[in-house]
């Protein structure tokens, strides 16, 4: 509790009834600090049905529609090759941590923050997929209706394939004439918004049979400087020689001291008044155990004693080999 008292935020995903049978609830920690932002990341928020059960990235894709949506393109459900749904929980946590500072720092309160998985990727899910539904009565089905029909992907190029995305009445009158098809700008199928999606498949078959004519660097050099967007379709290896990623200086390496070269992302966020940098590489596990005990004010012999007793670990070269 010591480390508790002097702390700003707790942020932890232990299961509820685990979480209080070694006193790590907010009730308990409250009591040695009324200032602390206290966040449980848990799978299903404790007021509901579900209130209690494990919940991991893939079981909740399963649950909020995600790996459904996949049967428009697999014929099956399937999980989006990623860990989304702990990456987004987590920016969500992130968020509500920094709601909760801001409160506050205007009014002297710590907080409980409940940060539930499965209603937070499900808000996530259905922003665009609650479609039809979000009228009382529903005015259609639900699902974002061009990726519900499975048309919403990239098209193939004579060697790879293009993200392709013409809104505008303007991109497509700039389509049609780069691939020298003019008059198609006056042909009433195709000549406006609303022509276009009553004519959608004629539209968009257009546009996948002339896009197999070409290249995707062809494509891309065509249409680079005519502000139409599109992009290459990348392997993941193409974005470690990225021009633009190495314009920007986004890579960087470093030495560790016991994991040799390492190559990591820099943070994407610039801020101009406090720019971030990696100033420090990922700790070895408890490498930094004396450091945080002394600063929580823990004496010498006192970081021995809990070092002795196996309740704080040491990082040591012995140990880890």
């Amino acid at each position: 509790y010591r480390l508790v008292a002097n702390s700003d935020v707790l942020i932890h995903s232990i299961r509820t009834s685990a979480a209080q049978k070694i006193g790590l609830s907010y009730e308990a920690l409250r009591k040695h600090n009324e200032r602390l932002v206290y966040c449980h990341v848990k799978g299903y928020s404790d007021a509901g049905a579900y209130a209690g059960q494990p919940a991991f990235d893939d079981t909740m894709q399963a649950e909020s529609g995600l790996a459904m949506l996949q049967t428009v393109i697999g014929g099956e459900p399937r999980y989006i090759p990623s860990s989304i749904v702990d990456k987004i929980c987590a920016m969500q946590a992130a968020y509500a941590v920094m709601l909760a500072l801001f409160h506050r720092e205007r009014t002297g309160e710590g907080q409980e923050v409940e940060m539930p998985m499965f209603e937070s990727i499900t808000a996530f899910n259905l922003t665009e997929h609650l479609w039809g539904e979000v009228f009382q009565p529903p005015k259609g089905p639900m699902g974002y209706e061009s990726v519900r029909k499975g048309v919403r992907k990239p098209y193939p190029t004579k060697d790879g394939h293009l993200a392709f995305l013409p809104y505008s009445d303007v991109h497509w009158h700039k389509f049609f004439r780069l691939v020298g098809r003019p008059e198609l700008v006056e042909d009433a199928r195709y000549s406006t918004f609303p022509a276009r999606m009553k004519n959608y498949d004629a539209v968009f078959g257009f546009v996948q049979d002339t896009l197999k004519e070409r290249t995707t660097a062809e494509w891309v050099a065509l249409f680079g400087d005519q502000d139409i967007p599109m992009a290459a379709v990348n392997e993941l290896e193409d974005l470690l020689e990225h021009p633009h990623l190495k314009s920007v200086g986004f890579w960087n390496t470093m030495e560790h001291p016991t994991e040799g070269t390492l190559r990591m992302a820099s943070n994407p966020i610039k801020l101009m008044r406090s720019p971030a940098s990696i100033r420090k590489l990922a700790p070895r596990l408890g490498e930094h155990t004396r450091e945080v005990l002394r600063e929580f004010e823990f004496r010498g012999d006192e970081v021995d004693s809990l070092l002795a007793s196996g309740v704080a670990k040491e990082w040591s070269r012995e140990g880890a080999q």
